[in-house]
């Protein structure tokens, strides 16, 4: 019935049946010798083969045995091959969750906030995305050597309100954190079954305390400033420095973000026949990672106007706030510092006698506020209002509207240029 003799000669490729066993054969390869059952599958008729064993570890009788089971199965309408292949996915499934879940914790919320701050580099300002990685820092704890995937609601709760005693960290921290999750998901860092808890914790129950002066918060309240207290201030704002009196009044006849302000630059005025324009470029304002954004541009009235044109003559090229530090310009904070010194409550350097500001508990963004505010109260349209500030109109507007305003926008910053100049005159009667 079976020749072992037989079974030694075959050469490579070559096969030895077993008579009374219908489909089981020896096949013979370089090395090996291998018992196999071949049938025609009764699943779709297709000829199947199906590995039994080696010779001579496995006898003739016992792959005997096995065909005889094997040939149970196919004749009661099972496909043994098919069977074994989908047994197998199984334990490479399983082998490969295993590998998976031994990954997933590995990748810590410390390397998941790197690998953030690390896409951030390519979309935000250096600014930007190193605050964001120096808040991770600061604020992460303990949290930051936990399994990212393993993260559940009690472990993001516990971290955002750990900082509740700080609103604005915890709103920060609760926002970035939210969005890092979300780019590990999509990137497949993360699973797409981790729930991103970020989002579903202490959603609207983080509030400002609003500023806190001498130690009193004064409330979330946004602060604009009267025209009674601009009669005040901007007679008063020569007290600073040439620089930050520059500035703030920048502000109030720009109705731009300090960023902006403290970054213009020689090469973004031009002389055009309706008269002098700043073009901010779209990447340096905060619009800038919108693709439906364009650059800025505002018209140069009044004091604006003056400023600029003076700068300019000392200044043809680069920064018209140029600074020696590491960046090549003055920086927003050094402006709201200088306010903050001259604040009738500042307790910074008491030693020093300094002019102390008429107008108290504002800050350089408050004058932004206040120019959205007067423009208003002078009848301005709301869609000319907000584009002199530079946001994007919302929703359906800012989708069919694409007029930019330019006309409109000179128009009501000359007007606002008369209505600043008779409030100084005003205070300084």
């Amino acid at each position: 019935m079976f020749d072992a003799r037989s079974a030694k000669a075959l050469a490579q490729g070559q096969h030895l049946t077993i008579e009374g066993a219908p489909g089981l054969r020896l096949e013979a390869s370089k090395t090996t010798r291998a018992w196999v059952y071949r049938y025609k599958s009764p699943v779709d008729g297709r000829m199947r083969q199906v590995k039994i064993g080696l010779w001579p570890q496995m006898t003739w009788q016992s792959a005997w045995a096995e065909w005889e089971t094997l040939r149970a199965a196919r004749d009661a309408g099972q496909d043994p091959a098919a069977e074994r292949r989908a047994k197998r996915a199984q334990v490479l499934e399983k082998q490969a969750a295993a590998i998976e879940v031994q990954r997933q914790d590995r990748y810590t919320v410390a390397k998941l906030c790197k690998d953030y701050v690390e896409h951030l580099k390519t979309r935000r300002s250096e600014k930007s995305w190193r605050e964001v990685d120096q808040r991770f820092n600061r604020l992460l704890g303990d949290a930051a050597t936990m399994p990212a995937a393993r993260v559940g609601r009690r472990e993001a709760f516990n971290l955002i309100s750990s900082h509740l005693d700080k609103p604005v960290d915890a709103r920060y921290l609760k926002q970035e954190l939210a969005a890092a999750w979300d780019h590990a998901i999509d990137a497949g860092l993360l699973s797409e079954d981790v729930p991103n808890w970020w989002r579903q914790v202490l959603r609207g129950k983080i509030r400002s305390k609003g500023k806190k002066v001498e130690g009193d918060h004064l409330g979330p309240g946004k602060r604009v400033l009267s025209e009674a207290e601009l009669a005040k201030l901007i007679p008063w704002l020569p007290n600073f420095s040439r620089t930050v009196d520059d500035v703030l009044t920048l502000y109030l006849w720009t109705g731009c973000r300090g960023s902006e302000i403290c970054g213009i630059e020689a090469g973004e005025i031009d002389e055009e026949p309706d008269g002098w324009w700043w073009t901010i470029p779209k990447a340096k304002t905060k619009n800038s990672w919108r693709e439906d954004a364009a650059d800025h541009r505002v018209p140069l009235v009044g004091r604006a106007l003056v400023i600029v044109r003076r700068r300019l003559a000392v200044q043809p090229a680069g920064f018209l706030f140029p600074s020696a530090g590491k960046v090549p310009h003055l920086q927003q904070s050094s402006v709201q510092q200088a306010v903050h010194y001259h604040q009738p409550y500042s307790k910074t350097r008491p030693e020093d006698l300094r002019p102390r500001l008429p107008v108290t508990h504002w800050s350089p963004h408050d004058l932004r506020r206040t120019v959205r505010t007067l423009l208003a109260s002078m009848g301005c349209p709301a869609d000319v209002a907000e584009s002199v500030l530079g946001h994007q109109l919302k929703d359906v507007e800012g989708v069919y509207n694409l007029h930019k305003y330019d006309k409109e926008r000179r128009e009501w910053l000359a007007r606002l240029d008369v209505r600043l100049e008779q409030l100084a005159s005003a205070g300084s009667d």
